[in-house]
């Protein structure tokens, strides 16, 4: 039943090292057994390959447990959590395995963490299978047999899809499990249950989200934003159990702002923020755009924001839909949403610069296609447009604005050429100025202006400054050029 490979191969020891400890008195009736559990399980079931596994040990004490642990794993073994430890064992870098007895939970107040949680090695398998929150992760391998166990027919759900809670009692006890819903529909193309449906849309109704940390909130978002081909399904799924109208204004907003046929025939924004989030996971999955997890953040929350200046400006202007200036008007509604969440400050900045700027690399390969600036004036422009954009870079913004050109019905092929050019326009421009991050610096540092005799002062930055202005202008290009104007100023001055 387990696929040969390397995590496999680790958690088939594991069950073996626990199957040769000698009972527990306190627990004879249960012998050491070691069970993978939950994701991993599932992703058997699916065919996908995982990195990190699962593990619950029944009939083991909590300290035979750690024992166990650190002499097998010397050096390796690390407590993760702070009500209930689960100990971590570090394969090798991004493989790992999760280790913890069944627990049982009590909840004792409104939080996400107000929870009584104290392990139980003598529970069964049903009881500890009970307690999770979707039958696709209720399901438990026996490592030396193979064996499958699943008390509430997963694989079944597996098999059809089927996002199902195992026991609604338990599921309402812990709020984030909404999420966990939206985010699993998105990444494993899941229908949600009816029943299941209703009881995670009445959370949603009676505030049960509300007291939800922006941390763990954030996480969820994360593995729908990375870890899915297609976030549309998860963002309408939050929108469907009434998420995205009670939690977040900004995207609710999109639905009822129509846009011109023209230019967006699949209809109003909403539907095209939902179109364009897909695209720009595929995107940033492309192994040759060699994107960084940051780079792949920024992207998709680019994306997602990126209209969200188009309710305050959308007009009817010569009988057409516009929203003119609806790229800086999305700076605000970005900065509330993300606000909501806990992504770093540079995240936000770098996304905010990427919605701002998002059309502008089709608006300067226009310009300079119209013969309006020459390739010398063009590649200013980039260079001044890769210096404002930072902490992001162009690189993204040009991915940002692929998903939204190609984020729409009809001429699917025209668009991603029509892209494709504008970028290699852009990186040919690029190459043949050499401009690179080292030209975003200014020409002059401190060092150059003593060179030159001066003291160090308010001239300095002034100096600088006006330099790069030039620089901006296009008049000046090249730190020889830089030193001759600070050299005639510094004669006028005289």
């Amino acid at each position: 039943m387990l696929p040969n490979t390397e995590l496999m191969r680790a958690v088939r020891m594991f069950a073996e090292h626990i199957a040769t400890l000698p009972p527990n008195p306190d627990y004879s009736s249960l012998p050491p057994r070691a069970y993978l559990v939950g994701g991993a399980v599932r992703d058997i079931l699916l065919g996908r390959e995982s990195k990190d596994a699962d593990m619950e040990v029944y009939g083991v004490s909590a300290e035979r447990l750690h024992e166990t642990l650190e002499s097998l794993y010397p050096g390796c073994v690390n407590t993760i959590g702070k009500q209930f430890a689960v100990l971590h064992i570090t394969l090798r870098e991004g493989m790992g395995i999760d280790v913890a007895l069944p627990r049982r939970e009590i909840k004792t107040g409104e939080g996400h963490t107000d929870f009584d949680i104290a392990g139980d090695p003598m529970m069964t398998v049903e009881e500890a299978a009970r307690r999770r929150d979707f039958t696709i992760n209720a399901i438990l391998i026996d490592p030396l047999t193979g064996d499958m166990i699943d008390p509430y027919d997963g694989a079944i759900d597996v098999k059809k899809h089927i996002l199902r809670v195992v026991d609604e009692k338990t599921f309402i006890e812990d709020p984030l499990r909404v999420y966990r819903a939206v985010q699993f529909v998105a990444r494993f193309h899941l229908t949600v249950e009816k029943t299941t449906k209703n009881l995670l849309k009445r959370m949603v109704e009676q505030g049960e989200l509300d007291h939800l940390p922006k941390e763990r909130v954030t996480e969820e978002l994360r593995k729908l934003f990375t870890k899915s081909e297609m976030p549309s399904l998860g963002l309408e799924c939050a929108k469907e159990l009434g998420i995205i109208d009670r939690e977040y204004p900004e995207l609710a907003r999109l639905e009822s702002t129509d846009q011109d046929p023209a230019w967006h025939p699949e209809g109003n924004v909403w539907i095209h923020t939902l179109m364009s989030i897909d695209v720009a996971t595929e995107i940033i999955r492309d192994p040759s755009r060699e994107f960084s997890d940051e780079h792949k953040r920024h992207i998709v929350l680019a994306t997602l924001c990126h209209d969200l200046g188009k309710p305050e400006t959308t007009e009817y202007i010569n009988e057409h839909l516009r929203a003119r200036g609806h790229e800086a008007a999305g700076e605000a509604p970005t900065r509330a949403l993300l606000s909501r969440w806990s992504f770093s400050d540079a995240d936000t900045e770098a996304t905010v610069r990427l919605v701002i700027d998002h059309l502008k690399p089709a608006e300067l390969v226009q310009e300079y296609e119209k013969g309006r600036m020459d390739e010398r004036a063009f590649g200013n422009a980039l260079r001044r447009l890769m210096k404002r954009l930072q902490p992001a870079t162009l690189q993204e913004l040009l991915a940002v604005y692929e998903s939204d050109s190609r984020g729409r019905t009809g001429h699917a092929i025209k668009r991603k050429a029509h892209a494709d050019t504008i970028r290699e326009t852009i990186f040919r421009t690029l190459e043949s100025q050499q401009i690179d991050e080292a030209s975003l610096k200014p020409l002059l540092s401190g060092s150059d202006l003593i060179a030159l005799g001066l003291e160090p002062g308010i001239q300095f930055g002034e100096l600088i400054h006006a330099v790069e202005a030039l620089r901006d202008e296009g008049k000046i290009s090249t730190k020889e050029e830089a030193l001759k104007f600070v050299h005639e100023e510094i004669k006028e001055s005289d």
